[in-house]
């Protein structure tokens, strides 16, 4: 029996099929463009090569296209019946994620990774601020998905995707050096991993490193394929720092060209996530933002997440209703929320109204006990810091400047001696 890349048993025969699924595992781990075709040639050279077809149905899941996710996983199961204990179960894990079993899925993968803890494309679920742990819902899930990557990380070596990933679970726990230099070992290994490049501008803004991460940043995407699932989030975060540097041109054409709707290609939550965030953040900063902009933002929001359930979506989403004025959309949200953090989104969409009408108090009300437990909202700490200077910018308007001050001292530091914010604390 032949083995893949990370040593672990396949069942194929065929050294083409083989070579296929390795170069498309590869190119999935690095966040790249290509990895669908290239689990279609996998299965293509071996039509009974299970996880081909189970590796493509994830690749698919990332390009947001679930119904062709669903059948392929379907053709996974249906020619699973002489593969392995291991990879049975790496189907079942994929059918579970699938299956909206997020919760069930989240803890088989922690056990399947205590039996093949190189299983790598079924260790990526938990993996990530994106993963099952990060979009637990739970209260400590930066220091589980910490322990999550250090425990794997001795099975791995010098691997340029678990590194990248580890860096990333150190810098949300506020190990910024160690971070770094563990990103830059993976990038030296594999200069192409999207993954390791983002965590590097992660650990970058921790590091309040803005010019020197706005460099690198805008230089390193300029060889990466813009159907690559993070083209449009690293164009966030280039904008993000263009924005913290008075750069409104630089900004708005990278939300024009390569973030927002009809510009980007890449997932529709990082789309909607990404563009409410870089709006309001402007607004914050002082900058115009045409209500036509929200307006256009609110309608995709209603157009691809309908319904509640995703509550980094529906944090998002609520934001975009309210500034744009949709107040039965903005109701919508808070009435039917549910999912992993349910509970904070409705006092939220409260609080997104009431900034929109400028009631400070009634916005204070409604997030002080969100910011208790920010984390269960999903997301990581550059993304949340929408809430914490939506906060600070509220206690200003109610003339708590010295609480804003402390606010940001406390919990955000980096942002505390030059907070992006109109008004300065």
């Amino acid at each position: 029996m032949l083995k893949d890349h990370y040593g672990n048993p396949i069942s194929t025969s065929s050294f083409k099929a083989q070579s296929s699924y390795d170069r498309a595992v590869h190119l999935f781990l690095g966040a790249n463009y290509g990895a669908v075709e290239a689990f279609s040639d996998a299965a293509a050279e071996d039509p009974d090569f299970a996880l081909a077809h189970a590796g493509k149905a994830r690749a698919l899941m990332m390009t947001g296209d679930m119904p062709a996710a669903k059948a392929t996983l379907t053709q996974a199961q249906s020619c699973a019946g002489q593969s392995s204990h291991r990879e049975k179960a790496h189907i079942n894990l994929f059918a579970l994620l699938l299956s909206g079993k997020a919760a069930e899925a989240r803890g088989a993968v922690w056990e399947h990774v205590r039996d093949y803890p190189r299983d790598a494309l079924a260790a990526q679920l938990c993996s990530n601020v994106f993963g099952l742990i990060g979009f637990s819902g739970k209260v400590g899930r930066e220091a589980e998905l910490l322990a999550y990557t250090t425990s794997l990380r001795p099975h791995y070596g010098d691997d340029w995707w678990m590194m990248s990933m580890h860096a990333l679970s150190l810098c949300e726990t506020g190990q910024t050096d160690a971070s770094l230099t563990l990103m830059e070992a993976s990038l030296t290994l594999n200069n192409r991993n999207a993954n390791a490049s983002h965590f590097k501008a992660h650990a970058q803004y921790e590091a309040g490193a803005t010019e020197d991460g706005r460099a690198y940043l805008s230089n390193w995407i300029k060889d990466y394929d813009d159907r690559g699932v993070l083209h449009g989030h690293l164009s966030w975060h280039v904008a993000l720092w263009a924005l913290q540097q008075g750069d409104e041109a630089a900004m708005w054409e990278a939300v024009d060209s390569r973030i927002g709707p009809g510009g980007a290609k890449g997932l529709p939550i990082n789309v909607l996530t990404d563009t409410a965030a870089i709006l309001y953040r402007a607004e914050l900063a002082g900058f115009e933002v045409p209500t036509t902009r929200w307006t256009s933002l609110s309608d995709y929001a209603a157009r691809c997440f309908p319904e509640t359930g995703q509550s980094f979506a529906d944090l998002h989403a609520a934001l975009s209703h309210a500034m744009a004025g949709e107040g039965d959309r903005l109701a919508y949200v808070a009435d039917t929320a549910k999912g992993f953090a349910g509970d904070l989104i409705k006092p939220m969409a409260a609080a997104w109204g009431q900034i929109a009408r400028s009631d400070w108090t009634g916005a204070l009300h409604n997030l002080v006990p969100v910011m208790a437990q920010t984390e269960r909202l999903g997301g990581s700490r550059a993304q949340r810091d929408l809430l914490e200077l939506s906060y600070a910018n509220v206690l200003m308007k109610l003339g708590k400047t010295d609480e804003a001050q402390r606010s940001l001292s406390t919990r955000r530091p980096v942002l505390a001696d030059a907070p992006p914010l109109a008004i300065t604390p």
